[in-house]
């Protein structure tokens, strides 16, 4: 399935709509800096660094952003103010390019990876971590797949619930045990069911609370061996999901997380309904790790697959 087939009318209207708040916000923002500016100068340069801080881009990443506005400037002598939505555009689409932010098909299994292929999902509670399982189980579902659900946040009981409810709306098996089971455990039976029954993908939830990192880590860890010893290589993903609406908050759960296991992508949540759109590119950017996908809503097939070109066209737009 091309990558273009996940970007249909309907698909980019759904992204056009999630991210409207930030592009009203920012772009307004934008807007007002350079009202009645001639040329790109320092001031225009000072207020826009503003405009990015104060819209969740995050320090660092602004001021990266601004150095290569101010260099692009003046190499390409691009001097009204006019030109600064395309400068910004390209700087930013090709930040997001050199952070490993590509355009692949993230609903298929990457080649020359034996199945089944293994997700484990981490991050705190809240951030829309089980609801982001369910709805990649119905898109891995969708484009053909057999997938299988492990409960192992045995932490709470509403999350084996609502994992086993999603499982029932993604028409997918949900392996689970008693609360207060050991993670490990959960995870060691879905790879033995999954392995068992053929299956494509297995998407592993863990426990959502953020005690001490020596703890998280230790848990994590474990998990990720046992995995091993069913599916050498196991996990093959590791993917953070974090809500994008709590803006800087979202930095330092992606710190904390980073630090205690290897993250190998991310899922940005909860953009819709949000002036925060910006982390995006800053958590991106600070963590040099790929934002695979972002959610836009409730719906079941409001999480997509990140695109840069459609994610930026949808900002400028």
């Amino acid at each position: 399935m091309g990558i273009f087939s996940f970007f249909s009318k309907e698909k980019k209207e759904v992204l056009d709509k999630g991210l409207s708040k930030t592009k009203e916000s920012v772009f307004g923002k934008i807007a007002r800096a350079v009202a009645g500016k001639s040329e790109i100068d320092d001031e225009v340069l000072d207020d826009l660094e503003e405009v990015l801080v104060t819209s969740d881009v995050g320090i660092e990443t602004t001021l990266r952003i601004i150095d290569r506005v101010q260099k692009r400037a003046a190499r390409d002598k691009f001097m009204n103010t006019a030109e600064l939505n395309m400068l910004l555009k390209d700087e930013i689409a090709q930040l997001l390019m050199e952070n490993n932010n590509g355009n692949g098909d993230y609903f298929d299994i990457p080649e020359g990876v034996d199945k089944p292929y293994v997700i484990m999902v981490v991050g705190v509670n809240g951030v829309g971590k089980t609801t982001t399982i369910g709805k990649l189980a119905h898109q891995f579902k969708k484009a053909g797949k057999k997938v299988y659900l492990g409960a192992a946040d045995t932490f709470r009981a509403a999350a084996v619930e609502q994992l086993v409810e999603w499982g029932r709306r993604a028409d997918v098996p949900v392996v689970k045990q008693g609360m207060g089971s050991d993670p490990a455990s959960v995870a060691f039976d879905t790879l033995s069911s999954a392995v068992a029954n053929d299956a494509d993908v297995v998407i592993i939830d863990t426990a959502g609370r953020l005690h001490n990192k020596v703890g998280l880590m230790n848990e994590l860890t474990k998990i990720k061996n046992v995995m091993k010893k069913v599916v050498p290589g196991a996990p093959n993903e590791v993917l953070l999901v974090l809500d994008g609406s709590t803006g800087q908050n979202a930095f330092e759960q992606a710190k904390q997380f980073t630090k205690a296991t290897e993250v190998t992508a991310l899922a940005i949540t909860k953009l819709d309904g949000t002036a925060k759109g910006g982390v995006v590119i800053g958590i991106s950017d600070q963590f040099k790790i790929p934002v695979k996908y972002i959610g836009l809503g409730e719906g079941i097939d409001h999480l997509q697959i990140f695109n840069r070109e459609e994610f930026v066209d949808s900002l400028f737009g």
